[in-house]
């Protein structure tokens, strides 16, 4: 086992991080750590990057866009030169399917996200140049200055803090980004750094544009949101974490643009029901299980009406639940939080129709999970019955007659 420390990219370099803490992750699927070690870094690092940040975004501004397209290209490039190795550490790191999953659809998602991005940056177009003549005022939308991302555990290519949507973005404005590593899957994310150094050098753009640290306290990350040489932040994860993020940035005048938890609920009409109701079944079922439930868009509260409709649903929906294999969580943490905020709903008053125990599929898993409740019961504490139960899980809400 490999038990020396993985580096941070500081400043263009992968530097020894002067960490006291590390952590590993944990391969899903067979539950034991992986090798590689990575470290916590201290707020002495951090703001070692922030300053290179800085300088950075000093150096840039004004730069034309077509820079910043020509970084993005490439890196999309070095990205697919890796694309196996990233295919498997990912693989090992969330348990998440190879294919079609990591290979056809969330890898090609990542470098069409990074060439859509280098379009808008040649083009220009996302400045939205505006000339009001009856004032005779100009105005145009600039870069902000550096900005840190933060990626969420679901998906390791798509929404990384290195590779994602809010890093495209951020690069195609003009602006330097600080990448914060998600700890469920450091070596992915590491890959990606490698490749990004290798488009900075092959293009001839400053060292310290793409910088990576992996892992910080709470109470660093909450100071690095507030710095003030940060000009944005980018986060995309737990709901309670991100409001932290929130109000510290909020309290030191910085924009944060955030894409929390989010529970979708689903009102079933009876005519459709009437109609199709097997049908929707399946169809909820599929929506709600898919990726072991691990998805922004699961349908995690469904209501339908009261009575005959209401109650073939729900019993559809428990069979289907019960027949499934329950799939991989990405790790031990999301099990966790999925079965606390399972056991959060019934002690409100939510009744478990099916599931609700940890295991049944392969490494990290829980039974899918069905629960229901009254609509009279659900109002008299909305708040409890809008957790979230990230998972593959679902609470079902029968209206009142």
């Amino acid at each position: 086992m490999n038990t020396s420390m993985q580096p941070v990219l500081i400043n263009g370099t992968w530097a020894s991080s002067i960490a006291t803490a590390s952590f590993q992750a944990v391969n899903p699927t067979t539950q034991q750590p992986l090798p590689h070690v990575f470290p916590v870094s201290p707020w002495s690092e951090i703001d070692t990057a922030i300053a290179a940040a800085a300088d950075v975004s000093r150096e840039i501004r004004g730069w034309p866009g077509a820079r910043f397209a020509e970084f993005l290209e490439r890196y999309a490039q070095e990205i697919e030169a890796r694309a196996d190795l990233l295919v498997e550490t990912a693989h090992a790191e969330t348990g998440l399917p190879r294919s079609p999953r990591l290979k056809d659809g969330e890898l090609p998602r990542t470098t069409n996200q990074l060439r859509q991005a280098a379009a808008a940056a040649r083009d220009e177009s996302w400045r939205v140049p505006i000339i009001d003549t009856a004032t005779n005022i100009r105005s145009m939308f600039g870069a902000i200055g550096p900005v840190v991302v933060f990626g969420p555990n679901n998906f390791p290519y798509a929404y990384n803090g290195i590779a994602g949507g809010d890093f495209a973005g951020a690069i195609a404005a003009g602006n330097p980004v600080i990448a914060k590593g998600h700890p469920c899957h450091p070596e992915t994310t590491r890959i990606f750094g490698e490749a990004v150094v290798a488009a900075i050098k092959a293009c001839g753009m400053p060292p310290g544009l793409v910088q990576l640290i992996y892992r910080t306290s709470h109470e660093d990350g909450l100071r690095l949101v507030s710095d003030p040489r940060i000009g944005a932040v980018g986060y995309t994860g737990a709901r309670q974490t991100g409001l932290r993020l929130k109000a510290a940035a909020d309290a030191a005048g910085k924009p944060i643009y955030l894409e929390l938890s989010s529970i979708n609920p689903v009102f079933m009409l009876p005519g459709a029901l009437r109609e199709r109701l097997q049908k929707i079944a399946d169809e909820f079922a599929s929506s709600c299980l898919m990726g072991a439930g691990q998805f922004c868009t699961n349908p995690g509260l469904i209501v339908v009406p009261a009575g005959e409709l209401g109650d073939a649903f729900t019993a559809a929906a428990a069979q289907r639940f019960a027949a499934a294999t329950p799939g991989t969580m990405l790790s031990e943490g999301v099990r966790s939080a999925f079965l606390s905020a399972i056991n959060l709903l019934k002690a409100a008053g939510a009744e478990l129709v099916t599931g609700g125990e940890s295991g049944g599929g392969t490494g990290v898993s829980c039974s899918n999970t069905l629960l229901k409740v009254s609509a009279k019961r659900f109002m008299a504490d909305p708040h409890t019955f809008q957790t979230e139960a990230f998972g593959n899980g679902s609470l079902i809400v029968h209206a009142d007659s």
